[in-house]
Formats: structure tokens, C-alpha cells, sequence
């Protein structure tokens, strides 16, 4: 994928949960809601301020990220589907165990 998005958005792929059968029902992919949780692929450069300055983004290329079930705009690239949105509809960031204990 070569796409670099613009100043505070961000490039996010969805992670797909896993599919769980209760009482051996299984429910069609059209009834599933999307997952509302992704991993970051691509940053744009960071958020412009009035004066100038530039801040850059909180979120990095392989972060786990929480957001809002109709953030961002659907696009399509080489048959995968992406989401893309602004920063601060990102919700919060997953963080693993195994990272907090190394930082």
C-alpha cells in the first residue's frame, strides 16, 4: 500500500474479531457490526496549529487503536479495505501488558 495521509489523519485497518457460535447459531457477516477497533498503517505529518507550528500525532504505524462505530471514510486499496480519520476521533490506544512491563 503507498498512501500517505494528510496532516492529523491516520490510515487504520480494521481487526476483524473472532467469530464466536452461541447456542450453535451462527450469524451471517451482513448481521455483524464492524469492528470498531484497528491497527494503524500509515500517520499523516501531524496537526497544524493557527501560528504555524506543527504538533505532531500521538498515534504510530502498529498501534491498536479504539474508535467510534461511524468514524472515518471507507476506502478501498488493492482489495483491502482501510479506514481513514482524523486523530482525535481515535477513541483510545490498546496497550499490551508485555509492553508496559518492558517500558
Amino acid at each position: 500500500m503507498n498512501i500517505r495521509p494528510l496532516y492529523d489523519r491516520i490510515v487504520v485497518k480494521r481487526i476483524e474479531e473472532k467469530e464466536t457460535v452461541k447456542g450453535g447459531i451462527i450469524i451471517p457477516d451482513t448481521a455483524k457490526e464492524k469492528p470498531q477497533e484497528g491497527e494503524v498503517v500509515a500517520v499523516g505529518k501531524g496537526k497544524r496549529l493557527e501560528d504555524g507550528k506543527l504538533v505532531p500525532l500521538d498515534v504510530k504505524v502498529g498501534d491498536r487503536i479504539l474508535f467510534g462505530k461511524y468514524s472515518g471514510n471507507e476506502i478501498k486499496i488493492d482489495d483491502q479495505e482501510y479506514l481513514i480519520m482524523r486523530e482525535d476521533e481515535v477513541l483510545g490506544v490498546i496497550e499490551d501488558s508485555a509492553q508496559k512491563a518492558t517500558a
